[in-house]
């Protein structure tokens, strides 16, 4: 298993202030505008996936689930700067992918710790999480190879950039190029990394397609 040190200020949990804190600085600083509030909203991603990462550590151990890891455009916030998103992305690697109910035990196990549904999401804290179980060969491995942090002392397992990228490419949306786009330009993954790993799931054509669409070779 790797480990990364995270180097994004959102990462870091500050006790000294706590969100409305922060938003009440941020209305009465006049001197920090737009500064402040982008401060505030990283404080308020940082409590909530302190949260969430130890949410998903207590399913581990509980046996809700086998393994998990953040993805989508979260995961894109430790390599890339920060992203406005509306919710949290967690891959999930079950004890019975097949069965019919298989978020179930995922969604009672929220509830037994006061996490109500929202939609196809549970919120937790400010944010609505989403769990989408691992639906390819692909997400399986980028479970099992992705890079575990410290989120202030409690463990978060994250989608490694080569993989984040790799899955954009599988899903082919606007979006999902421009993920590709800013994990490259941040220097986050290399083409050569994402080559290969698009060569082992059969997905060469579409890492064609982005290049030639962003008039790359």
């Amino acid at each position: 298993m790797s480990t990364f040190e995270p180097d994004l200020e959102w990462w870091k949990v500050s006790r000294a202030k706590t969100c409305r804190e922060e938003s009440l600085a941020a209305s009465f600083d006049l001197h920090k505008g737009v500064e402040a509030i982008e401060v505030f909203n990283q404080n308020c991603y940082v409590i909530c996936m302190h949260k969430v990462a130890r949410l998903l550590n207590d399913m581990v151990n509980a046996g809700i689930i086998k393994d998990y890891a953040v993805f989508g455009a979260v995961a894109q916030m430790r390599y890339t700067e920060t992203i406005l998103t509306l919710d949290a992305d967690i891959l999930v690697a079950l004890p019975d992918p097949d069965a019919l109910d298989m978020l179930n035990p995922i969604y009672a196990f929220c509830q037994e710790r006061g996490y109500q549904p929202e939609g196809e999401a549970i919120r937790v804290g400010d944010w609505p999480v989403q769990f989408i179980p691992a639906f390819s060969e692909l997400t399986r491995e980028a479970i099992r190879e992705a890079e575990t942090g410290d989120l202030d002392g409690v463990p978060l397992r994250v989608v490694r950039a080569d993989y984040l990228a790799v899955i954009a490419l599988s899903v082919g949306r606007a979006k999902d190029f421009a993920r590709v786009l800013a994990l490259r330009e941040a220097g986050a993954v290399t083409d050569m990394e994402i080559s290969e790993l698009a060569a082992r799931y059969d997905l060469i054509s579409a890492w064609n397609v982005f290049l030639e669409r962003f008039h790359e070779s």
